[in-house]
């Protein structure tokens, strides 16, 4: 074990799970995975949140309410933990209608052009709920549905059967996602998804990262590097215009590290745009983005099997939001790097496709890897 690894040890186990009987097992090398009640729905559903440990230490908390990431425990250059990612300490505040923190979108993660698709001809119509346009999977998407939770090898499998016609969507969609926590460091989220009729499917995971930690400010000053040399440029209401353009040099350049920060102001509104990642293809994991945080020198290094990647730097939140620690979320108090192919691809057929049939198996991972320099 490296110097960093043993401070890191250390830290874990003297300040951070001392009170958890599964802590000193983590440490020692024996990845754990813990089960608890994380309270009851309004219908008085049980949500269970699982705890998951990996040999260096790290941990992961992950529910079974949106299939969530609700903590995510990394060290700092100096073995110190911090929970980098946005949420609430409890499950009530996941129970309304929150920035989906954390939480599986879908059955389509981002936007369907005035909430309709055309598919074999046929015409679907979904709920309009981010102005003209569909978002996230409707009224009530993955994120507000409670999954089946079970624990496997180093992670958690939860599952979720969407019935043909909610949200508008056609066929029953039998949807399974895997987090895992490897001894690399890494959080690991495997999708698979099937059907019965055809119908489309677009899924990632909403985290938003602070590598600071949770309400530490905002991260403008963390420093990114997006493997992307275009995005899908898009209309006033955030629909792609079927255009894919070159960063060029511009304000939407991040091939090279450069603080969030730095052209914040020749981007109105802040970043919210889905970047074509460079080399994708289909079922090889390829790296899209790397964010570093300079105070503490965390890193995350984020791969992924999806073609995008949308850049959002919370322009949306406020401090009406009171997360962790009764912390008002600020705007631009978190980032978000969603791996989804791209917005409105069922209307735009020179987009990679999102439409699944039957006998076929949507499969998507993406990697989060964690360190400190």
């Amino acid at each position: 074990m490296n110097l960093q690894l043993k401070t890191f040890a250390i830290a874990l186990s003297a300040a951070v799970f001392a009170e958890n009987a599964y802590a000193d097992k983590a440490v020692a090398g024996k990845p754990t995975v813990q089960k608890e009640n994380f309270g009851k729905t309004s219908d008085g559903e049980a949500v269970e949140i699982y705890t998951i440990s990996n040999s260096n230490g790290l941990r992961a908390r992950v529910m079974t309410w949106g299939a969530g990431l609700v903590d995510m425990l990394a060290p700092d250059r100096e073995g110190t933990l911090a929970d980098v990612t946005l949420g609430f300490d409890k499950l009530d505040g996941y129970l309304t209608r929150h920035p989906y923190f954390g939480t599986t979108t879908g059955r389509y993660a981002n936007r369907i052009a005035k909430g309709a698709f055309t598919l074999d001809g046929k015409t679907y119509k979904l709920a309009t709920n981010n102005g003209p346009n569909h978002l996230h999977g409707g009224l009530k998407g993955f994120d507000m549905r409670n999954w089946k939770g079970e624990a496997v090898a180093s992670g958690v499998r939860f599952s979720y059967t969407s019935a043909d016609g909610e949200e508008g969507y056609p066929g029953t969609l039998k949807v399974a996602i895997t987090y895992t926590l490897t001894d690399k460091n890494e959080l690991r989220l495997d999708y698979e998804a099937t059907t019965d009729k055809p119908t489309v499917v677009n899924l990632t995971n909403h985290a938003y990262w602070n590598l600071a930690g949770a309400g530490a400010g905002d991260i403008l000053e963390h420093e990114l590097t997006l493997h992307a040399a275009k995005f899908t440029a898009v209309d006033d209401t955030s629909i792609p215009t079927g255009k894919i353009e070159a960063v060029a040099g511009g304000a939407m350049d991040f091939t090279t590290a450069k603080a969030v920060g730095k052209d914040f102001a020749k981007v109105a509104g802040g970043y919210d745009h889905n970047y074509v990642i460079e080399g994708a293809k289909a079922g090889a994991l390829t790296p899209a983005a790397e964010v570093r945080e300079p105070k503490s020198g965390r890193v995350m290094k984020v791969s992924t099997t999806e073609p995008g990647v949308q850049f959002y730097t919370g322009n949306y939140l406020n401090s009406s939001v009171i997360g962790k620690g009764g912390k008002a979320y600020q705007k631009h108090y978190g980032l978000c790097l969603e791996t989804q192919h791209y917005p409105d691809s069922p209307n735009r057929p020179e987009f990679p496709t999102t439409t699944l049939r039957p006998g076929e198996t949507f499969r998507s991972t993406t990697v989060y890897e964690f360190s400190a320099k």
